[in-house]
């Protein structure tokens, strides 16, 4: 059987949902799942394909070293980080080897998601505007933004990471003007209570037909 490497034929809507880090995308999308879309969540899909046993371990292993693979057989992320950070063509290699597996997993689910009668699905992807690729394969696209101390607060309260450290995740990525540039939704989370977000996620899905 081909791998599905594109957008299908579909009757549902796609809608792509993307933000920095500690924007609060992820808790947007489990809203919007909640109310009856399907969730597809693509660093989920690439943290199953570099796990151990995951399609893409024999390819990492051969390209950049034993290594690069920890005791358990999965990818080893910390210094696989280190060294894609300062390292353009180590970065390409990888994502040469990653990115083909997750897109043949996403749109693979997608397609189950719609013989179940999904009528929307959302597709949870914290690159979206830096591939460029996907907002040509989507019906819409909702960015979660917000201040960048926001981000830098949450990601240290959920994580530990020094300020200095998420700073440079956030500097890694799309701009928070790139990200609304590309959006049709913008959900301005910076200040909204859980029960704020909530409403904006069953706003949007009276708007997407759930």
């Amino acid at each position: 059987m081909a791998k599905i490497t594109s957008r299908p034929a579909t009757r549902s809507k796609h809608i792509g949902l993307t933000g920095g880090i500690g924007s609060g995308k992820s808790t947007l999308g489990a809203m919007l799942r909640d109310l009856g879309a399907a969730l597809i969540d693509a660093d989920h899909l690439a943290r199953s394909v570099t796990a151990s046993g995951g399609s893409a371990i024999g390819a990492i292993r051969q390209s950049f070293g034993a290594e690069f693979i920890d005791a358990s057989g999965a990818l080893d992320r910390t210094r696989m980080r280190e060294l894609v950070f300062g390292d353009a063509t180590a970065k390409a290699r990888l994502e040469k080897i990653v990115h083909p597996l997750v897109s043949a997993a996403t749109w693979a689910a997608a397609a189950a998601a719609e013989q179940s009668g999904r009528r929307v699905i959302v597709f949870d992807i914290p690159l979206l505007v830096e591939s460029r690729r996907w907002p040509s394969q989507l019906d819409g696209v909702i960015v979660v933004d917000c201040r960048v101390e926001t981000q830098v607060e949450r990601v240290q309260q959920r994580s530990g990471l020094a300020p200095d450290s998420v700073r440079s995740i956030i500097a890694a990525q799309a701009s928070r003007e790139a990200k609304r540039a590309a959006a049709d939704w913008v959900v301005y989370n910076d200040g909204l209570s859980l029960l704020d977000l909530q409403t904006k996620a069953c706003e949007l899905a009276q708007q997407f037909g759930l």
